[in-house]
C-alpha cells in the first residue's frame, strides 16, 4: 500500500512537471509571436501622388489614397510637417475599435463619427505610430507622427494633415490587418512611378484617378 502511494505521488509529480513545462513553453511561444517584427511588409508613401503603395515580400500589392501635411515636408519640432525618409511602424493601436471610433491621447473616447462629419477632425479608427530610422527623422516618434484614420475623407488625395499620414477608415483598417510592428515605411517626395515597385504596380493596374492630374511641387 505504501509502495502504491509512493508510485501515485511520483506520477502526480511528473504530471505537474510536464504541465509546468508545457505552460512555460506556451507562454514563451506566445511572447515570441507578440513581439515578432514584420520584415515582409513595406509601405512607400508618395507625397507627389498622395498615395501609399503596400509591398509584401517584394511584390507591389495595393495602393491607398492618403493625405500628408498641408504645411509641407520636414522634421522640425512644432512645424506640423510630414517627415521624409526611412521609418518603421513602432506601435499599433486600436485593433478592435469600430470604424470611426475617436481617439484622444491614443485612447478611445467612446465616440464614433461618420465620414465627413461637419466640423470634426480628430484621429479615428486605427493608429500606427511611426519611428524614424535616420538622423534626419529621428524625432518622428516624439513628434507623434502616425498613420491614422480621419473623418475628413473628402480631403484624402491632397495635403491636409498636421504632419501625420491620413487615410480613409476602411483603408486604414485594411492596412492595419496587413502589416505588423517593425514594417518599413518610406516617405518620398516624388511619384511612385519613380520607384521600381510603383512602375511595376502602375504597369499592371494603372494609376488611381486621384493621382492622374496631380502637380504638387515638392
Amino acid at each position: 500500500m505504501l509502495k502504491s502511494g509512493k508510485q501515485l505521488l511520483k506520477t502526480v509529480s511528473a504530471s505537474l512537471t510536464a504541465l509546468t513545462l508545457f505552460g512555460l513553453s506556451s507562454c514563451s511561444s506566445s511572447k515570441v509571436a507578440t513581439t515578432a517584427h514584420d520584415h515582409d511588409s513595406q509601405m512607400i508613401v508618395s507625397v507627389r501622388d498622395q498615395s501609399m503603395l503596400l509591398v509584401k515580400k517584394g511584390r507591389p500589392t495595393k495602393i491607398y489614397p492618403i493625405s500628408t501635411s498641408k504645411f509641407g515636408l520636414g522634421s522640425g519640432s512644432g512645424t506640423n510637417r510630414t517627415p521624409l525618409g526611412k521609418l518603421e511602424i513602432a506601435k499599433k493601436i486600436g485593433g478592435s475599435a469600430r470604424s470611426g471610433a475617436v481617439f484622444k491621447g491614443r485612447r478611445p473616447t467612446g465616440e464614433v463619427l461618420r465620414p465627413n462629419t461637419p466640423g470634426r477632425d480628430p484621429i479615428v479608427t486605427r493608429i500606427m505610430w511611426l519611428r524614424g530610422k535616420e538622423q534626419q527623422n529621428s524625432n518622428t516618434f516624439r513628434r507623434l507622427i502616425y498613420i491614422h484614420g480621419t473623418p475628413e475623407e473628402r480631403t484624402i488625395g491632397r495635403p491636409a494633415s498636421y504632419g501625420c499620414i491620413r487615410m480613409k477608415s476602411k483603408d486604414v483598417i485594411d492596412l492595419y490587418r496587413r502589416v505588423g510592428v517593425g514594417a518599413d515605411v518610406s516617405i518620398i517626395r516624388g511619384s511612385l512611378d519613380r520607384t521600381p515597385e510603383g512602375r511595376k504596380y502602375y504597369a499592371k493596374h494603372g494609376k488611381l484617378p486621384h493621382t492622374r492630374f496631380l502637380s504638387l511641387k515638392y
